[in-house]
């Protein structure tokens, strides 16, 4: 059964709180407060930066095949048996080639989405969630730290923070969308979605929830939510641009008084 708290009752964020972190870093970088230990910083599923962040991350534990042409792209088969498409980001494929058996099925971290076109789950392997295996590498964290937040470490378990843009009682479903933050200052931020299935209370659309998912098979389902309060319009801003009067008269054509030759006849001007 789905779980539904109130806004916390703390003040509503600053300026500075409501320029959210994207999804597209790494656990270990959404720590921005210096405050916070060593031991939540290296959790494959910290806690929230701030009131506010957006983010996608979860845990799969599965056997990653890679496609025939190339490491980077593959499938995740679950436990289940359940195929779930699938890329590997970069920095990981050192660790690939050297250090992971791709025989095995391993709990892996990722950021999902949902495809636009098939509507499929899509993930990005972003780590791997294996104490006992590593030991300092990214990503990687200490036996102790099993002891602690035991179901933020369960297969199958999603975070998932972002806007409602919509949501149906009658069909249970839930779309979220995910800021992701922009890699230069002068980009602007991009922006996915991902379906959840699930009921939220009335009028939950343009609100930003906090909100815990399972994955069943290859459907993320709802089993908690917190609402965090209504997400404000940015005023669309229009460039304005000089107004360009266009001319319509054309040169004078200049008259020799002092030559016989015959003086043209004036021409009549269409406007």
């Amino acid at each position: 059964m789905n779980r539904f708290t109130n806004p916390p009752s703390e003040n509503p964020p600053s300026q500075q709180e409501m320029s959210f972190s994207g999804v597209s870093e790494l656990s270990s970088n959404v720590q921005d407060n210096a405050q916070e230990s060593e031991v939540q910083e290296h959790k494959p599923i910290p806690i929230p930066s701030h009131a506010r962040q957006y983010r996608a991350i979860g845990l799969i534990e599965a056997k990653y095949e890679r496609s025939e042409e190339q490491l980077t792209k593959g499938t995740l088969i679950t436990s289940t048996d359940k195929n779930i498409d699938a890329v590997v980001l970069g920095r990981l494929i050192s660790l690939f080639k050297k250090r992971i058996d791709l025989e095995k099925q391993h709990l892996w971290v990722v950021y999902p989405r949902t495809n636009q076109d098939s509507e499929d789950l899509h993930v990005q392997i972003v780590g791997i969630w294996e104490p006992q295996t590593f030991k300092k590498d990214a990503q990687i964290n200490n036996e102790s730290d099993l002891t602690e937040n035991e179901d933020h470490l369960k297969p199958g378990y999603f975070s998932i923070r972002g806007e409602v843009v919509f949501a149906s009682q009658e069909t249970e479903t839930i779309i979220v969308k995910i800021r992701q933050s922009a890699k230069k200052d002068e980009e602007r931020p991009k922006f996915f979605k991902i379906k959840i299935k699930g009921k939220l209370p009335d009028k939950p659309v343009s609100h930003f929830w906090d909100l815990e998912v399972q994955l069943v098979d290859t459907v993320l389902i709802l089993r908690e939510a917190t609402d965090l309060g209504f997400v404000p319009k940015k005023k669309r801003t229009f460039n304005s641009k000089p107004i360009i009067k266009k001319s319509f008269d054309k040169p004078v054509q200049e008259i020799d008084f002092s030559s016989d030759k015959p003086r043209p006849k004036p021409r009549n001007r269409s406007f």
